[in-house]
C-alpha cells in the first residue's frame, strides 16, 4: 500500500497525499477561497447563534414580566389592567433589582472589567474585540429586570449586547487576531439589531456607518450576511414581516410635497434639544448621591407614576408605534403621550438603566411627524394630507438627526414599513435633518459620524498604527532541505498557500507557493530529488517589525499573497511571524473610526 510505503519512507509521496494536493490546487485556482471568504462563514454562524441567544433573552424577559404583572399580554396591555399602586410598584421593584444587580456585579467583577469591556462599541472601535462574559451577563441581567417591569427603554440594547458577546466568544475560542475579533463583534452587533427590527440592511449600515465608520466591502460584506441570516432565523422562530407596515403613500396634490419636505427641517431643529434634554436629565441624576439601586428605583417610580396617567409610557414604545400608525389618534392625544414618553425615557436613561433608546427615539420622531401632519391637515385641508405618511418620514428623519447616520436612517425607515413610494421622501428628509441637526449638535447619540480628512490624516494613521498588533506568531515553516513529500504533506494538512523556508537558526530564506509545486505533481520520480531550496522564491516580499503599516501596504501591492512574513529586522532576517492582508484592511478601518469625536452610547 502507498500509505505504508509513505510511513516506512517519509521521503516519498503517497497516492492519497498526491490526490489531496491536486484537489487543493484545483480548488485554490478555481474557487479562490481566502480569509475574506472564511469570514463570511463565521458571519453565518454568528447570525444563527446570535439570534438564538437573543430569542432566549426574549423568552426569559416574557417569563419575568408574567411573574411581576400576572399577565402574559404585552407590556402596555398588562399595565392597563393593574391597579394604580401596582403600576408604581412594578417598575420601582424592577429598577431596584436592576440597580442591585449592577451594584453587586460590578463589585464582584471589578478585576474582570479592568481586563476587558462590556461595551461592544468600545470592543469594535478601540478595543481588542474581547467582551467580558461575566460582566456582560451582569449587564444583560440588569437590563432584563428593567425591560420586563415596564421601564421606558428598548430591549434592542441587550439583544445587540448578547449577540456581540457570542461573536466575541467565537473570536476568542478560535484565537483570531485583534482586527478579525473586532470584525466578528461587529457582525454580532448587526445580527442583534437585525433580529430586533427585522431590518437586516439598516442593521448592517448602522454598524458600518456609526461604529466602523466605513463601508468597504471587506467590512460591510460579513455584516450584511450576519444580519440577513439573523433576520431569517428570527422569522423562523417567531414570524416576521415589517414591524410598522405602511398602507402606502397617496399624494392628492403635488403641492403636498412642500410640507412633506419640511419634516426634515423640523426634526433637525428638535433633535439637538432632545439629545440635550437626555444629557441634562443624566447630569441631574448624577448629582443625586444615593446608591445605584436607589437611582434606578427612582426612575421606576417616575415611570410608574406616569403610567397612572397613561399606561402607554411603559415599555420601549414598539407597541405604541404600531398603535400610532394603525389607529386614528387626535393631535392632542399624540402630543400628550409624546411629552409623557419623553419624560419617562429621560428618567430611565438618566437613572443609568441598562438598555437602548433607539426604539423610544423612533416613537418620538414618529409622534413629531404625526403632530406636524395633523397641523397641516388643519391648516390646509384641501391637500388631504395623510398624517401617517408624516409620521413615517418624521420617524426616519428624527433618527437621522439624533444618530448622525442618514444612510442608516433611510434604510431603517424603508425596512420598517416596506413602503417604496415613501423612500424618496425619506431620502430627502433624512439628509436635510442630518445637516440641520449638525448646525447645533456635534455629539450625536452614538458619536459623530466618520469625517474623511484626506491623505494627510490617512498617512498619520499609518504612522501611528502598530504593526505588532497584527502579527500572527508561529507561522508554518519548513527547513531548507525539506523534501517534496514533506512539502506536499504540509500543504495538504494546512490551509495556507505559502510555506516559509527557514534555516536552522530560524532565518527566513524564502517562500514556497502552492502553485510552484503544481508542475511536479505528475512527476513522482522527482520526489527524492527536489528539496525546498529548489522551488522556493528567495525574493518573496517580507517586512521587518520596525517598519510601519505603510510599507506593508506597498509590499502587499506587489504580491498576490494573502500574508507577508515578518522578520525581526532586515539584517538578521529571523522569522517571527506573519501578517494578513485582511487583518491590515480591518485594522486601518478601525484606526480611522476610533478617531471620531463625540461620545458612544449603547443602542
Amino acid at each position: 500500500m502507498d500509505t505504508s510505503r509513505e510511513q516506512s519512507d517519509p521521503r516519498r509521496v503517497s497516492t492519497l497525499t498526491l490526490s489531496l494536493l491536486t484537489l487543493k490546487v484545483w480548488l485554490v485556482e478555481h474557487l479562490r477561497i481566502r480569509e475574506r471568504q472564511a469570514m463570511l462563514i463565521w458571519a453565518v454562524v454568528i447570525g444563527v447563534l446570535g439570534c438564538v441567544a437573543d430569542e432566549s433573552f426574549r423568552r426569559v424577559s416574557e417569563l419575568v414580566h408574567n411573574l411581576t404583572t400576572g399577565s402574559d399580554l404585552e407590556i402596555i396591555s398588562s399595565f392597563a389592567r393593574l391597579p394604580w399602586w401596582q403600576k408604581v410598584a412594578v417598575p420601582t421593584v424592577g429598577g431596584l433589582l436592576a440597580g442591585s444587580t449592577l451594584l453587586i456585579g460590578n463589585r464582584l467583577l471589578a478585576g474582570v472589567r479592568q481586563k476587558s469591556t462590556t461595551d461592544y462599541l468600545e470592543a469594535i472601535v478601540v478595543g481588542n474585540g474581547v467582551l467580558s462574559l461575566p460582566a456582560s451577563f451582569v449587564k444583560t441581567l440588569s437590563a432584563m429586570f428593567s425591560i420586563s417591569t415596564g421601564a421606558s427603554i428598548g430591549r434592542e440594547g441587550p439583544l445587540v449586547q448578547i449577540s456581540s458577546l457570542v461573536a466575541s466568544l467565537i473570536g476568542q475560542a478560535r484565537n483570531f487576531p485583534v482586527p478579525q475579533r473586532r470584525q466578528l463583534v461587529a457582525c454580532g452587533a448587526a445580527a442583534g439589531l437585525a433580529s430586533a427590527y427585522n431590518a437586516p440592511i439598516a442593521a448592517s449600515f448602522f454598524v458600518a456607518e456609526i461604529i466602523l465608520g466605513t463601508v468597504v466591502v471587506e467590512a460591510l460584506g460579513p455584516l450584511i450576511l450576519a444580519a440577513v441570516v439573523s433576520t431569517f432565523t428570527s422569522q423562523l422562530l417567531h414570524g416576521g414581516g415589517p414591524i410598522y407596515k405602511s398602507p402606502g403613500l397617496i399624494l392628492h396634490s403635488q403641492w403636498e410635497l412642500i410640507p412633506l419636505s419640511i419634516i426634515g427641517v423640523v426634526s433637525g431643529f428638535l433633535a439637538p434639544a432632545y439629545l440635550r434634554f437626555l444629557r441634562i436629565t443624566e447630569r441631574m441624576f448624577s448629582k443625586i448621591h444615593v446608591p445605584v439601586p436607589a437611582k434606578l428605583a427612582l426612575g421606576g417610580v417616575i415611570v410608574g407614576a406616569l403610567s397612572i396617567l397613561s399606561p402607554e409610557v411603559c415599555g420601549n414604545g414598539q407597541g405604541l408605534l404600531i398603535s400610532l400608525f394603525h389607529q386614528n389618534w387626535f393631535w392632542d392625544e399624540i402630543l400628550a403621550i409624546l411629552l409623557l414618553k419623553l419624560i419617562a425615557t429621560a428618567a430611565i436613561f438618566g437613572s443609568g438603566a441598562v438598555g437602548g433608546v433607539f426604539t423610544p427615539t423612533l416613537f418620538i420622531g414618529a409622534s413629531i411627524g404625526m403632530v406636524y401632519g395633523r397641523a397641516i391637515l388643519h391648516l390646509a385641508p384641501q391637500l388631504q394630507p395623510d398624517p401617517l405618511a408624516y409620521g413615517i418620514v418624521g420617524m426616519g428623519s428624527f433618527i437621522a438627526a439624533t444618530t448622525g447616520a442618514p444612510l442608516m436612517s433611510i434604510l431603517m425607515g424603508f425596512e420598517l414599513t416596506l413602503d417604496y413610494q415613501i423612500a424618496p421622501l425619506l431620502m430627502v428628509n433624512c439628509i436635510v435633518a442630518y445637516y440641520c441637526s449638525s448646525l447645533f449638535e456635534k455629539r450625536f447619540m452614538y458619536g459623530e459620524s466618520l469625517e474623511r480628512k484626506g491623505a494627510a490624516f490617512f498617512n498619520q494613521q499609518l504612522a501611528e498604527a502598530n504593526l505588532g498588533d497584527l502579527i500572527r506568531h508561529n507561522p508554518l515553516t519548513l527547513p531548507k532541505n525539506a523534501t517534496l513529500a514533506e512539502i506536499a504533506r504540509a500543504f495538504v494538512n494546512n490551509q495556507f498557500q505559502h510555506i516559509y523556508v527557514v534555516d536552522k537558526d530560524g532565518r527566513f530564506l524564502g517562500a514556497i507557493s502552492l502553485h510552484a509545486i503544481k508542475e511536479f505533481l505528475n512527476q513522482p520520480e522527482l520526489e527524492m530529488v527536489i528539496v525546498a531550496t529548489d522551488i522556493m522564491d528567495d525574493n518573496f516580499p517580507r517586512i521587518s517589525r520596525p517598519e510601519g503599516i505603510g510599507e506593508a501596504l506597498e509590499k502587499f501591492s506587489a504580491t498576490p499573497a494573502e500574508r507577508l512574513p515578518v522578520v525581526d529586522n532586515l539584517l538578521s532576517q529571523r522569522l517571527i511571524g506573519s501578517i494578513s492582508k485582511t487583518d491590515l484592511i480591518l485594522h486601518l478601518a478601525g484606526k480611522q473610526s476610533a478617531n471620531r469625536d463625540g461620545t458612544l452610547s449603547s443602542v
